[in-house]
């Protein structure tokens, strides 16, 4: 058999020889780190020979590398020259040469010639299930000598392990490449129905600087996160924030439907605490014999009031209390507490608050992934530690500075921060002539 494959053609056609190279592209096997796999092999086919040196090697159009070597220290390559390994991953099957030296395809070969003074050589061919052969895995002696043909055997058993390493690692290589590929279409659906179920701008109040932001946690998964602003008919605004129970495309329907309950409800009647009850009772019919899908929010009316101040009236529903910082350095919680789940109980009872914006001061309105964010000595951030991280933050900076301070801190508590956020500010400039905090609160 081997003098058979000896005597076939030393080179191959030129379109074999681009789909064979073509197949060495493929199985990226070329400049990869050696993990080490191929050396067990190398080591068994030297015993298995009783040979000093062996090598698992890649051809490619002007080097051979080599993947695995034993015996052949420092050596990692060598140019593709006649002879060799360069000739017998042409051929289909194992082939021996029991003598370099008077062999005339191989004599002239630097290994040969020179160090480390090759005279005999056997080689089984690495072959896809294509038919394109890749390289050799080969084994080498410094003496003349003759193969048997359990050896050459053996030596094939050992060729057949390198290819099922070789397409395990492609199989593998294309699976995190199918993975990378869904991964990011998924992210990009992701974000694409993360934009669609919050407002893409928010509309000019007039005397109010407005700003609202999102940060997921995770950019794969969508959360159920949403706030929006808008007009009533009678000169007022109204606005709210709020989250869904779960992730993903159940947590999208429900935000969707949520959020579009809730300017609804505002149309027919915008007292906060009848928006919410309105809300709750939509939640419960809609999803009738399923599990229970419910919400926290935070629904408001801002009414204008002389002075450039504005009336805040607001009812929460499991919700965090909005933040209102003054025009004094301080920070005051607008507690709702008491509110309970919207779409669970069966009688909920929700909380109003009101409370007054002067100007150079500011409500700020966020989703629990802040306040259930964890500081770096593990403790939970919580609202009061909000207020304490905000007391000092300049209102009269704008919605938009509110808003940069509190993506501040989040960047601060970096890993701490494990959900989704989502933040609305609201400010009242601080240019405008204002009442006295006594008359008015």
């Amino acid at each position: 058999m081997t003098d058979s494959a000896l005597r076939r053609g030393a080179e191959a056609p030129p379109a074999d020889e681009r789909r064979r190279l073509d197949a060495v592209r493929r199985y990226r096997v070329l400049g990869t780190p050696s993990d080490g796999a191929f050396d067990t092999v190398t080591s068994l086919a030297a015993r298995i020979f009783d040979a000093p040196m062996a090598s698992v090697a890649i051809v490619d159009a002007d080097r051979v590398w080599f993947e695995a070597a034993h015996g052949l220290d420092g050596v990692t390559q060598i140019s593709r020259e006649p002879g060799g390994c360069a000739s017998a991953f042409l051929h289909d099957a194992p082939c021996v040469v029991p003598d370099t030296l008077s062999d005339p395809r191989t004599a002239a070969h630097p290994l040969v010639r020179g160090g480390p003074g090759i005279r005999f050589y056997a080689a089984a061919p690495l072959t896809t299930a294509r038919g394109e052969c890749l390289g050799t895995v080969n084994v080498l002696d410094v003496r003349p000598r003759e193969a048997t043909d359990d050896q050459m055997a053996a030596l094939e058993d050992l060729a057949a392990l390198v290819m099922n390493e070789l397409e395990v690692r492609l199989s593998a290589a294309r699976t995190i490449a199918a993975e990378r590929s869904q991964r990011t279409t998924a992210e990009r659906l992701a974000r694409a129905l993360q934009r669609a179920l919050l407002p893409p701008t928010l509309p000019d109040v007039p005397g109010l600087d407005t700003a609202a932001a999102y940060h997921p946690a995770s950019v794969d998964e969508v959360g159920g996160d949403f706030y929006d602003l808008f007009p009533l008919d009678d000169g007022r605004w109204a606005f709210f924030i709020g989250d869904v129970c779960g992730k993903g495309a159940e947590a999208a329907a429900l935000t969707s439907l949520t959020r579009y309950t809730l300017r609804a409800a505002a149309i027919y009647d915008p007292d906060p605490c009848t928006a919410l009850a309105n809300l709750d009772a939509v939640l419960k019919s809609e999803h009738q014999g399923d599990a229970p899908r419910y919400c926290t929010a935070v629904f408001g009316v801002l009414q204008p009031v002389p002075g450039g101040a504005f009336a805040v009236s607001l009812a929460g529903g499991g919700h965090p209390p909005a933040l209102a910082l003054r025009a004094d350095g301080t920070a005051e919680l607008v507690s709702t507490s008491g509110g309970q789940l919207i779409g669970l109980l069966p009688r909920p009872h929700f909380v109003q608050a009101t409370t007054l914006l002067l100007p150079g001061e500011a409500l700020l309105l966020y989703t629990d992934g802040l306040t259930e964010a964890r500081t770096p000595d593990g403790a939970m951030l919580g609202e009061d530690g909000l207020a304490r991280r905000l007391s000092a933050a300049a209102a009269a900076q704008g919605a938009d500075g509110l808003l940069g301070t509190v993506d501040k801190l989040l960047t601060e508590l970096g890993t701490g921060v494990s959900d989704d956020t989502a933040l609305l500010a609201l400010s009242v400039p601080s240019h405008r002539t204002a009442p006295s905090a006594q008359e008015n609160r």
